[in-house]
């Protein structure tokens, strides 16, 4: 009971840009990753060594705008110190967007109810130099009522089997999507998607078979199919590039800040 009684819990929301980190998660085998720099700045702030827990693992290049992690810490300190001391320290990559005090029994992964996905190419013949490395480039025209189409299928609690890469460590292959859609911003193409969680690789896994449904390459039920037969999806994996953890969704009582989008130009 003292444990708890000297501490307090803090969620964070934390924007990046993961084009120079080796994903969300600490490993062993690469050093710069998402979390170890914001575990590493907070314990500086809070002057004891602070672990961080994130609502989901983005991998490698994977960019988020609305991450969610939560701390605990007897350092008593005005909540903006969190904001604004980590800001200074962090690289420029990373951002805390907001923090605030929680009850013990909110967990950033296990109280989460949906999180937010989107996925952004770059649709013209010739390649992009402003959104390099934010974006994946497709030179074929995409067809995106077609995608839209063959997408609706991901909707509702299905076995997505075909769409984890090696490696899942999930012990059940069923997730939830309750919103599939494909919409067209001038030269961009975004694929927006949003689940109870979703099996490793699963959104880049999804958005490979899209674009060669896009371009004519596989027929509007190769979603479908793949669905139904459960077998390893034949298109490919689309680079981590233009991949967005956009938002978390948790239940009202946390009275969370409103979802601040900075990006409404591809948003």
């Amino acid at each position: 009971m003292s444990y708890f009684m000297d501490k307090i819990k803090i969620a964070l929301c934390i924007e990046y840009n993961g084009k120079n980190f080796y994903g969300w998660q600490k490993q062993k085998k690469f050093r710069n990753t998402v979390q170890e720099n914001v575990e590493s700045v907070l314990s500086i702030i809070a002057k004891h060594t602070v672990k961080i827990f994130g609502s989901g693992r983005t991998d490698s290049g994977v960019h988020s705008i609305g991450q969610i992690a939560h701390f605990y810490t007897n350092s008593k300190r005005n909540i903006s110190d969190w904001v604004k001391g980590s800001n200074f320290y962090l690289p420029k990559d990373i951002s805390i967007k907001w923090a605030m005090q929680v009850p013990f029994y909110f967990h950033a992964k296990n109280s989460a109810l949906f999180r937010h996905y989107k996925y952004v190419i770059y649709n013209k013949k010739y390649r992009t130099s402003i959104f390099k490395n934010l974006s994946l480039h497709v030179n074929n025209i995409l067809d995106i009522d077609l995608m839209n189409f063959s997408g609706k299928f991901l909707i509702g609690e299905n076995n997505f089997f075909s769409f984890k890469s090696k490696g899942c460590q999930s012990l059940s292959n069923y997730r939830n999507v309750i919103y599939f859609n494909v919409y067209r911003l001038g030269s961009l193409v975004i694929i927006d998607i949003i689940a109870n969680s979703f099996l490793y690789n699963m959104v880049r896994n999804i958005v490979g078979c899209l674009i060669d449904i896009g371009k004519y390459k596989k027929d509007k039920f190769y979603i479908k199919n793949l669905l139904k037969i459960k077998i390893k999806k034949m298109s490919f994996k689309a680079s981590s590039s233009g991949l967005y953890l956009f938002h978390v969704y948790y239940p009202p009582i946390f009275n969370f800040p409103k979802f601040d989008n900075n990006f409404n130009v591809f948003f």
